[in-house]
Parts: C-alpha cells; structure tokens; sequence
C-alpha cells in the first residue's frame, strides 16, 4: 500500500508540474482570455455547446482574474489553481459539491448519539508522535470523486471505515458508498445530503457493507440492491469526538482516521490547490470529509491532512491541508464540531463465516 501511496504522490506532483499558470499577459484582452480558455478546456477535457461556452467563458475570466490576484498575494500560505470547477459561479459550485446539508440534519437529529464515551481521552497529549499520515501506513485507499450527488456523508463514512478494518485487519479494502446511498435511507437521503454516525449505525445494524466491487459507486440515487451487499467488514458502533476540542480530535487521529464535517462553500475551497489552507469559512457545515492524519510544515504552521471527495484533479492530490490549532475552539471551517469514529473489535462477517465452518 505504501507503493500506492507513492504513485499518488508522484501522479500529484505530475499534475501539478502540468496544472495551467496564468501570467499577466493572459488577462490583457478578451482574446487572450479566450486563449486561456481554450488551453483550460482542453487540459480538463470539458465540453461545451456555443452558446453555453460564450456564457461560461464570462464566468471563466472573473475566476481566473481572482485566482491571478490572489496568488500574487505574499501573505498566505497556499495557492489557488484554474482547476475543473473554474468555470463555474460559487453558486454553481456550492448547490452541486457542497450541498450535503449536514447542517439540516444535525438539527433534526438534536443532541449527538455517539454514546459520552471518548475512548482516546485518558491518551496524554505529550506522548502522542509529532505527525501521523495513515496513508503512509497503508490505512487510506485511493481518493474517489462524488461527482454530481450529495453524497460527501457516505464518501466520509467510508474513509474512515476502510481505515480502522485496515488497522485491525492489515487488509485495506475499498467499500461502497452506493450502498449506503441505496440503503441507509432511514435518515439520510442519498445524493441530497446525510450525516455520517448515522451512516456508522446502519453499517453496525445491518451486519456490515459491501466492497465497492461488489457494489460499485454510480453518483446517483439507487434502489438498494440487496443481492450485491455482501457484507465484508462490519464495525460494532461508533463514538463522537468531543465537540470544539482539537486537542481530543488530534488523539482520535493519532489512532485511526476520523470523520469530519466542514463548510466547503467558498472561493478557497473552490479553487484550492495546494499548501496549508487558512482561508476565510464559517461554520455552516456543509460537506463530509475524513482527516487521516497531521503535521506541522518546516515554517512552524500546524494542519490537518483532509482526504476530500472530488477527485484526484483537486488540490493535493484529493487532499487538503488545513490549519490545525487555531484560536477559535469549532475549528477551520467548523472541522471540530461534528468529528467522530468507527470501533471495531469484532472479526468481519467473511472471517467469522471462515471459522464457523472450520
């Protein structure tokens, strides 16, 4: 898996050697503009008919006037890029890849029912190792992309499943999130948003969830297809990270991946490319992500290592760094107010089934 993990890192540092620069010399006029444009559409492989070209290039050139500007600050400590969301409006951006409404159904469901267990608290901060990356340990699979569907919750809850079946089993396998946008439809809803511990609690009650093999993603609302769920890891249920505490979230990352909810509507999302993002957000949560691990840049600057769900083509490879232990107890972007994990203890449904029969 560390083999893998390499690979990645080598196809993101080949994408980025090949990612589109701007210069002044592209925002001098509308035909250089439409120069760039054209080298954009190309590089992402985006179609567009005439007229919604014309129509797109308009919002094009502002993103691409935004993001020039931006770079050219001296001030922060990551860049913008002309990635695939640059000819989209942030509103455009913002119903379509984050508009998982985790805010709605937190309040729907009232208080946390993660149990008040915090299994990681006794842990002293002081012991715990500089930096932890779980894809180094082979705990993280590749990055996946949502693409058009609401489905950031399950992308969410998948991460960090995969992640602790690898850390008690040493066997990282890929799992379906189309099986809990299908099934787990008791209080999610598919690709219109959902929350992840209740996705934790129907992979505990029905006995585990199938492989992404067995059940393959297809970004779009599905009838649950019993015949293709073969349950090959289970978890035996779920705890919250205590709220607003980046102190107890750091000692539940130590030990496996978490997670996390984040507002991930702005422009710095939108066009993030690389370094530790320290940007403006609130904290209206709207997309689930999973934080598999941390560290602390040569400049002293602490982050989080965040493993988004849009593809390999955004940021770093999929991922972000965020700034980690900041002044305000939520969390960039809200990342500590809604973190939590899978336990597992018990042998997966295929194990057990192997030994019943010996």
């Amino acid at each position: 898996m560390k083999l893998l993990y390499l690979l990645s890192a080598l196809l993101f540092l080949a994408a980025t050697a090949t990612a589109i620069d701007i210069v002044e010399k592209d925002l001098e006029t509308e035909d250089s503009l439409w120069s760039l444009y054209e080298r954009w559409r190309s590089h992402h492989t985006v179609s567009r008919d005439l007229d919604e070209k014309k129509k797109r290039f308009n919002v094009f050139k502002e993103n691409a006037r935004y993001i020039h500007e931006f770079n050219n600050r001296k001030d922060v400590p990551y860049k913008l890029s002309l990635n695939k969301f640059a000819d989209l409006t942030n509103q455009e951006f913002r119903s379509t890849f984050a508009s998982s409404r985790i805010n709605h159904h937190r309040a729907l469901r009232g208080s946390r029912r993660g149990g008040d267990s915090f299994m990681y608290e006794s842990l002293d901060l002081h012991s715990l190792p500089s930096s932890v990356d779980w894809r180094q340990k082979g705990a993280v699979a590749p990055v996946k992309d949502q693409g058009q569907c609401g489905s950031c919750w399950a992308f969410s809850t998948v991460v960090a499943v995969e992640g602790i079946n690898q850390i008690k089993t040493n066997n990282l396998v890929s799992l379906s999130e189309q099986e809990l946008i299908d099934c787990d439809t008791e209080q999610n809803s598919g690709c219109n948003g959902g929350l992840m511990d209740y996705a934790f609690e129907y992979i505990k009650k029905n006995g585990g969830i199938a492989s992404e093999a067995a059940y393959p993603y297809a970004a779009e609302d599905g009838s649950c297809a019993v015949e293709k769920s073969a349950h090959v890891v289970s978890i035996d249920g779920h705890e919250d990270v205590p709220a607003n505490d980046e102190n107890s979230l750091l000692k539940a990352v130590a030990n496996q991946p978490v997670s996390i909810a984040i507002e991930a509507s702005g422009f710095g999302f939108q066009f993030y490319s690389e370094g530790v993002f320290t940007g403006r957000c609130g904290t209206e949560l709207d997309h689930g992500v999973a934080i598999v691990g941390y560290g602390k840049t040569q400049q002293g600057t602490k982050y989080w290592i965040v493993r988004n769900s849009w593809g390999e083509d955004w940021g770093e490879g999929g991922y972000i760094r965020m700034h980690r232990g900041i002044s305000d107890r939520k969390g960039l972007c809200g990342l500590a107010m809604e973190p939590s994990y899978p336990i597992k203890t018990s042998p997966n449904p295929t194990d057990k089934r192997r030994r019943d029969e010996l």
